[in-house]
C-alpha cells in the first residue's frame, strides 16, 4: 500500500476521533452515545437529553467548524507562500497580515478610534482592515517596477510585522482601560470561544474557495518551485501569478484572523509534514495540506480546552510550543533565502 493512500486513511481515522472527542469534551463531558445521538437526530427542538444536544449543536459544532475552517486555510496558504517565495520558513504572517489584525483589533477594542467608526465596526472587522493594510503596503513596498521582487517581498514583510507591532504594543500599554487588556491578549493569541454559527460561514466558504483556487493552481506552482525564469520558458505569468498568490494569502488569512485571532506556524509544519508523506506535487500536498492542518487546529484546540482544569488556554500558545522547535530545526537545515 502507497503512503499517499495511507495517509488519507490515517487522516480519516484521526478525523473521526477527533471530531467525535470535541464534540464530547469541554466544561461539560458528553458521553460519545449521546454526541452521536445527536448527530443522528440534527439539530432541532424536543430532542431527548435536550442540554446535550443543545451543547453539542449550538456551541461545539461552530467552534469545531472554526477549527477546521481556519487550520485547512492557513496551511494551504502556507503551501502558497513556500511556492512563492521559493523558501520553507514561509508562511501565512510573512506578510505582515497578523501585525496588521492585531493593530486593528488592538485600536477597536481599547477604544483608540473616534465613537462613529466604534458604532460602525466590530473587533472582526477592524481586524481584517488592519489586515488587509498591512498586505497593500508590503505589496507596493516590494514592486520594483511592473515585476514583484520575492526578496523585497520577505523583507519588506519583516519590517512592517515589526512596525505594526511596536503600534500593538504601545496601543496595550496606553490603554486607560487594563480590564479589557486581557481580552485583546487572548484574542491576539487566537481562540474559538467565540464561534458561532452565524460567524462560521464566512471562514468556512473562504478557506473552501482557497483550496480550489489553489489545487487549479497547482501545475503553475509545481513550475514556480523550480525558479522564475524556468516558469516563464514553460509558459507561466509568473508576475500575475504572484499578484494571484498575495491577494489570496491576504484574504484567506485576513478572514482568519478576523474570526479566531493569530494562530501561527500551522502554515509552516503541517506542509512540510504532508510533503514528507506525498511529495512535492502541489496536487497532492495543496488537498492533504488542508486536511492536515484542519485536523491540526482540532486536536490544539481540543488540548487547549483539557490542559488545565477550568481554565482555557488561546490556542496559538499551543501551535508555538509546537511551530517554535520545528521552525528552529528547519533554519538549521535551510539554505539562505533566494534573491
Amino acid at each position: 500500500m502507497n503512503r499517499p493512500l495511507l495517509l488519507w486513511i490515517g487522516l480519516a481515522a484521526a478525523f473521526f476521533v477527533a471530531v467525535m472527542a470535541s464534540l464530547a469534551i469541554g466544561s461539560v463531558s458528553i458521553s460519545p452515545s449521546l454526541v452521536w445521538n445527536a448527530l443522528v437526530d440534527g439539530p432541532r427542538e424536543g430532542a431527548p437529553y435536550q442540554t446535550e444536544h443543545t451543547i453539542v449543536w449550538q456551541l461545539r459544532m461552530p467552534r469545531m467548524l472554526l477549527a477546521l475552517s481556519v487550520g485547512g486555510g492557513l496551511a494551504v496558504i502556507g503551501v502558497a507562500m513556500q511556492a512563492l517565495v521559493r523558501n520553507p520558513l514561509a508562511e501565512p504572517y510573512i506578510l505582515g497580515v497578523s501585525s496588521g489584525a492585531s493593530v486593528g483589533a488592538s485600536v477597536f477594542y481599547l477604544g483608540f478610534l473616534p465613537p462613529l467608526l466604534s458604532k460602525t465596526l466590530s473587533m472582526p472587522l477592524a481586524a481584517f482592515i488592519g489586515a488587509l493594510g498591512a498586505i497593500l503596503i508590503v505589496f507596493f513596498a516590494a514592486r520594483t517596477g511592473p515585476r514583484l521582487s520575492t526578496a523585497r517581498l520577505l523583507l519588506a514583510g519583516v519590517a512592517v510585522s515589526s512596525f505594526l507591532a511596536a503600534i500593538t504594543a504601545f496601543v496595550t500599554y496606553a490603554s486607560p482601560s487594563p480590564d479589557r487588556i486581557r481580552t485583546v491578549l487572548f484574542w491576539l493569541l487566537g481562540s474559538f470561544q467565540s464561534a458561532r454559527w452565524d460567524t462560521v460561514w464566512l471562514p468556512l466558504v473562504v478557506s473552501g474557495s482557497g483550496l480550489i483556487v489553489l489545487w487549479v493552481l497547482a501545475r503553475p506552482l509545481d513550475a514556480l518551485v523550480t525558479g522564475e525564469e524556468p516558469a516563464r520558458s514553460l509558459g507561466i505569468p509568473v508576475e500575475a501569478l504572484k499578484r494571484i498568490l498575495i491577494l489570496l494569502a491576504a484574504a484567506v488569512t485576513g478572514v482568519l484572523v478576523a474570526a479566531s485571532g493569530i494562530i501561527g506556524f500551522v502554515g509552516l509544519i503541517i506542509p512540510h509534514a504532508v510533503r514528507f508523506v506525498v511529495g512535492a506535487s502541489h496536487r497532492r500536498v495543496i488537498p492533504a495540506a488542508f486536511a492536515g492542518g484542519a485536523l491540526f487546529l482540532l486536536l490544539a484546540d481540543l488540548a487547549a480546552r483539557s490542559v488545565l482544569s477550568g481554565q482555557e488556554l488561546p490556542v496559538g500558545i499551543l501551535t508555538a510550543i509546537c511551530g517554535v522547535p520545528f521552525f528552529l530545526v528547519l533554519l538549521r537545515r535551510t539554505k539562505m533565502l533566494p534573491s
